[in-house]
C-alpha cells in the first residue's frame, strides 16, 4: 500500500547513507572550526577591517547557510502535514488513542522537568548577580529598569482565549504566517478525520501524501549538498559579529545553561535505559549525525527529515511511530528551549536586581511551558518567544540585549538537545507500541513451541 512512499524514503535513505559514509559529521566538525577561525580573523575587534566591511563579508559567507535554511523551511509545512497524517492514518483507532494521549502527556512531563531543572539551577547558581552592576554600566538602555518586584500580567481570564487561539480560523493564513502549533493541531484533526474514510478513498489519500513526501525529500536531498559550506559560513558570520570578548563576558551564564542542557541529556539517557530498555551509549552514537546537523543549523525543523531517517533506519523505530512523534515533536517538544528560556528569564531578572517571589516563579514556569510549545522550530524562534515571556511576567523585554551576543551559540546546543528529546520519545514509545518484525517472529516461534 505504501510502495511509492517506501521507494521515495529508500532513495533518500540511500543518499543520506552515502553522505554518512563520506563522513558528513566529520566535514561538519571541520567546517565548524574553520568557520570560527575565519570569523575571528574577520572580527572588527582585531582592527584589520572595519565593522561595515566585516558585516558585508559575514552576510556573503552566511549566504549558503541562509539558502540551506530557506530550502528546508520552504518544504517544511507540506512535509509536516504529510508525515503527521501518514503517521495517524497508519494506526488503528484504538492504538492512536493510546499513542496520542501518551505522547501528549510525555511531552508535557518532559517540558515540566526541563523548566523545573532550569529554575533549580537559576536559584542555586544565580548567574545574573554577577552582571547586575556590569549590565547597568555597559547598557544605558536598562538603567531605567524598575527596582520593585515585577507586576504579573498573567491571569486566569486569559487562558480561554489562549486555548481557543490554538485552533486556526484560517489554516492557510497560519501556514503563510508560520504558526506551526496551529498547523500541527489542524493537521492532527485532519489526520484523525482521514481514519473515518473507507479503504477505497483512503488509498488515494495515502498515495498523494507519499508523492508529497517524495517531492519534499528531493528538495532536502538538494539542500544537504550545502551543509558543510553552510556550517562554515554561519559560524564565520557568528564569530565575526560577536567576537570572543562579548562571549567571555557571559561565561558564567553560558556555563549554567550548558550544565542544564547536559543534565537534560542525562535525563533522556535515563529514560532510554529505564523505559526504552536500550544501551544509552549506542543511542548517542546512532544519533550523532542528527545532533551535529541540529547544532550547525539551530533548526530542529531543518533536521526533521534526517531525524525520521535515523529513527527508522538506525534506531529501528516503527515508521508509524516516528512519522507521528517527530513532526509533532519538532514543534511541541522543545525541552532544551524551555530550559534555556527559564534560566534566561531568571538571569535577566537577577541582572536587573529583581527578586522573583515563589508566585512569580510559578507564573514563569506556566508561561514558559505554554510558550515553548509554540516556539518556532527555526533559528531565532526562541528569542521571539522569550520576549513575550519576559513581558508576561513583568520583566523588561529590552533585557534581551544582555544575552543577544551568545544567543546563537546557546541556540546551537539547545537545538541539539531538542532533537535528542524527539528521538528519545521515539525509542520510549516504540518499546510499548512498536510493531517490529523481530517481535512478530518471536511471537510466532513462541506459539509454535507452545503447540509442540
Amino acid at each position: 500500500m505504501f510502495d511509492t512512499e517506501v521507494k521515495s524514503l529508500k532513495s533518500f535513505n540511500h543518499y543520506l547513507s552515502k553522505l554518512v559514509e563520506s563522513r558528513l559529521w566529520l566535514k561538519v566538525i571541520i567546517a565548524l572550526f574553520l568557520g570560527v577561525g575565519f570569523g575571528l580573523l574577520l572580527s572588527p575587534q582585531n582592527g584589520w577591517i572595519t565593522k561595515e566591511t566585516a558585516d558585508i563579508a559575514g552576510n556573503w559567507l552566511a549566504l549558503p547557510g541562509v539558502l540551506f535554511l530557506k530550502l528546508v523551511q520552504m518544504i517544511m509545512i507540506p512535509l509536516i502535514v504529510a508525515s503527521i497524517i501518514t503517521g495517524i492514518a497508519s494506526n488503528e483507532k484504538d492504538s492512536l488513542k493510546k499513542l496520542g494521549g501518551g505522547v501528549l502527556l510525555y511531552f508535557l512531563g518532559t517540558t515540566i522537568v526541563s523548566v523545573s531543572l532550569g529554575v533549580i539551577l537559576s536559584q542555586i547558581f544565580r548567574p545574573g548577580r554577577f552582571l547586575h552592576q556590569q549590565a547597568l554600566a555597559e547598557h544605558n538602555e536598562i538603567t531605567a529598569a524598575p527596582t520593585e518586584n515585577p507586576e504579573l500580567s498573567f491571569g486566569l481570564e486569559t487562558i480561554p482565549d489562549a486555548i481557543s487561539n490554538l485552533l486556526p480560523e484560517n489554516p492557510l493564513a497560519s501556514m503563510v504566517s508560520g504558526e506551526m502549533l496551529s498547523i500541527v493541531i489542524f493537521t492532527i484533526i485532519i489526520g484523525v478525520a482521514v481514519l473515518s474514510l473507507e479503504n477505497a478513498l483512503l488509498r488515494p489519500v495515502k498515495l498523494l501524501l507519499s508523492a508529497i513526501q517524495e517531492v519534499c525529500m528531493t528538495v532536502v536531498k538538494w539542500s544537504m549538498l550545502l551543509v558543510p559550506i553552510a556550517v562554515f559560513g554561519l559560524m564565520a558570520q557568528l564569530t565575526s559579529s560577536v567576537g570572543l570578548s562579548s562571549l567571555s563576558g557571559l561565561t558564567y551564564y553560558v556555563g549554567v545553561v550548558l550544565l542544564g542542557l547536559l543534565l537534560l541529556v542525562i535525563f533522556y539517557l535515563g529514560l532510554i535505559v529505564l523505559l526504552g530498555k536500550k544501551n544509552p551509549l549506542h543511542f548517542l552514537k546512532k544519533i550523532r549525525d542528527v545532533q551535529l546537523l541540529a547544532f550547525s543549523t539551530t533548526s530542529s525543523a531543518a533536521v526533521m527529515p534526517l531525524s525520521l531517517k535515523t529513527a527508522e533506519e538506525e534506531l529501528k523505530v516503527d515508521k508509524t511511530i516516528s512519522n507521528f512523534i517527530i513532526p509533532i515533536g519538532a514543534t511541541v517538544n522543545m525541552d532544551g528551549t524551555a530550559l534555556y528560556q527559564t534560566i534566561t528569564t531568571l538571569f535577566i531578572a537577577q541582572a536587573y536586581g529583581l527578586e522573583m517571589s515563589l508566585l512569580n516563579i510559578i507564573v514563569v514556569i506556566v508561561t514558559i511551558v505554554a510558550a515553548s510549545i509554540g516556539t518556532p522550530a527555526i533559528p531565532g524562534g526562541g528569542v521571539v518567544i522569550l520576549a513575550s515571556v519576559l513581558g508576561s511576567v513583568g520583566i523588561p523585554a529590552e533585557g534581551i540585549i544582555i544575552i543577544i551576543g551568545v544567543e546563537r551559540l546557546l541556540g546551537m546546543f539547545r537545538t541539539a538537545v531538542n532533537v535528542t528529546g524527539d528521538l528519545t520519545a521515539c525509542m520510549v514509545f516504540n518499546r510499548f507500541y512498536g510493531k517490529t518484525p523481530i517481535l512478530v517472529s518471536e511471537k510466532t516461534n513462541n506459539k509454535s513451541i507452545s503447540k509442540q
